[in-house]
């Protein structure tokens, strides 16, 4: 059996090297204040949230709806094509971009996560991947979507499933719960 090697971590060298944030301090406060003090709350009309996204440079199309709760790290990483459903607590974890196409539905709490790190990096450098999520495709409940992944036109990643390769168009990557 080979001798493995393990990777003595030390945070504190972390550098964050290769991860741009798009935009100026001033800009990020902003939209954290704007996120947690307006976007992300019950009371905001549905209709505003889009607006609120592209004021902070989003590209979000028409009738799209986001329901409250939804966490976007960056707007201006972040693009929605039309007739799209982006359910409650769901989380956008855009360090790099999001790209949804027409018709897509994400579902109550998914998780799409364009951000990891690299494992054999004893300082954790970053190892960040966009995300595409094709047209007519379905995000379920609770299911994560990781960094570098495409998900194919009309495919499906079901509930509480883990998508960390690509997902063909047409295709569903569900996860079966025992006994069924």
């Amino acid at each position: 059996m080979a001798e493995q090697t393990v990777v003595r971590r030390r945070l504190a060298g972390f550098t964050g090297a290769g991860y741009d944030k798009g935009r100026n301090k001033l800009w990020q406060a902003a939209w954290f204040a704007t996120s947690n003090l307006v976007f992300q709350k019950w009371w905001l009309p549905v209709r505003l949230r889009p607006a609120l996204l592209r004021l902070f440079g989003a590209q979000i199309g028409r009738n799209v709806f986001i329901r409250h709760r939804v966490r976007v790290h960056w707007p201006w990483k972040l693009v929605v094509g039309d007739d799209c459903w982006i359910g409650e607590d769901a989380w956008l974890l855009n360090l790099e971009p999001i790209n949804v196409g027409d018709d897509v539905c994400i579902s109550q709490a998914a998780f799409l996560c364009t951000g990891s790190h690299r494992w054999d990096s004893p300082t954790f450098e970053y190892d960040n991947g966009p995300i595409v999520i094709e047209s007519g495709a379905w995000i379920a409940a609770r299911a994560t979507v990781l960094r570098g992944v495409a998900v194919g036109a009309g495919a499906v990643v079901g509930a509480q499933a883990l998508a960390h390769k690509d997902v063909p168009a047409g295709t569903g990557f569900v996860r079966r719960v025992k006994g069924q």
